[in-house]
């Protein structure tokens, strides 16, 4: 399956996004390589939205090809973790958010820690001395399910001595492991998240969202969409055009839900109720920048720092592109 849905992405990425007649400028855009981002640029591909002022050339990639673009300035926009852009200032590599790529959803799903059906744990106090699997130390999202276990109880979650043992694994192991008893919990990317809720092997122990949340005073923020200074002052217009294209493709997506989920499902293998279920439950591809999300990514940083997974940070208003502000 896992091939068939990698091939469904490879045919999908290779159409490239449709460009207007009038079309003046492109811009390239590098994003996860995930099925998701797939529904959120279909309505582009397939001609449902279109700017007469800017197209958009976009690549799916995985995280290392991210981070590497990224280092690079290969794409004029470019998909990263939150925390990817404090800690590219102090590398002396200059970003600006022109977008978020991934936001919590007020349903409060998607970020669950999981147990085996039969397991013993029962509370967030028994997994103390306990062994938890996750799919990426530093990624963003286990970051903020640290926070929500540090600031709701207490937990002492360092890496190495706290309370409880994080041991990274592939992401495509982890529900093998919860089952065979190789880890005591575990966190699961969103499909397996799905799949797990619907197979009666494992139950939720706690749906870390909410409580990321409180945290960070507002929707956690776990992707962002960045571009390089640089390049902003030199074609404005072009990327207040692509913001505005993306968003508006994201809005097609939500508005027609059956059509763009069927299509993308068909080719990616993929069972259209997931992502009908993403959107609902788990998560938001809001695009354009709330004032009040510049807030919890500033909040999200401070407390970053005081994991130690930052050594510093800018002033997130100042990171951020103020076009791309809504007003």
């Amino acid at each position: 399956m896992m091939k068939a849905m990698l091939l469904g992405l490879a045919i999908l990425a290779g159409i490239a996004a449709r460009t207007p007649a009038r079309a003046a400028e492109t811009l390239t855009f590098a994003y996860l390589l995930d099925p998701v981002y797939e529904t959120v640029l279909w309505p582009i591909r397939n001609g449902k939205v279109a700017s007469d002022q800017v197209a958009i050339e976009a690549k799916p990639l995985d995280i290392p090809a991210l981070l590497q673009a990224t280092a690079t300035k290969a794409y004029d926009v470019i998909m990263t973790a939150v925390v990817g852009v404090p800690k590219a200032a102090a590398r002396g590599l200059a970003l600006k958010i022109v977008g978020i790529g991934l936001r919590s959803s007020p349903a409060g799903g998607g970020a669950a820690i999981w147990v085996k059906a039969s397991s013993p744990i029962k509370s967030v106090a028994d997994l103390k001395g306990k062994t938890i699997g996750v799919y990426s130390l530093p990624s963003a999202g286990i970051t903020l399910i640290r926070i929500a276990l540090w600031k709701s109880f207490g937990m002492n979650v360092a890496l190495n001595g706290g309370d409880m043992r994080w041991v990274e694994l592939p992401a495509p192991a982890l529900p093998g492991a919860l089952l065979a008893g190789k880890v005591d919990a575990a966190t699961l990317i969103h499909s397996q998240a799905y799949a797990a809720g619907k197979s009666g092997d494992f139950r939720v122990l706690l749906e870390t969202s909410p409580l990321a949340d409180k945290a960070v005073g507002g929707q956690s923020i776990s992707a962002v969409f960045v571009a390089f200074p640089e390049r902003l002052e030199e074609r404005p217009e072009a990327y207040a055009a692509f913001v505005k294209l993306l968003r508006a493709s994201v809005d097609y997506t939500m508005a027609h839900q059956d059509e763009v989920f069927a299509a993308v499902g068909a080719a990616t293998h993929v069972d259209p109720q997931f992502f009908r279920a993403w959107f609902a439950t788990y998560s938001e591809v809001p695009v354009t920048i709330a004032p009040k999300d510049i807030a919890v990514i500033q909040r999200e940083w401070e407390l970053c720092k005081e994991l130690g997974v930052l050594d510093s940070y800018p002033r997130a208003a100042d990171a951020v592109w103020d076009r791309a502000v809504e007003r």
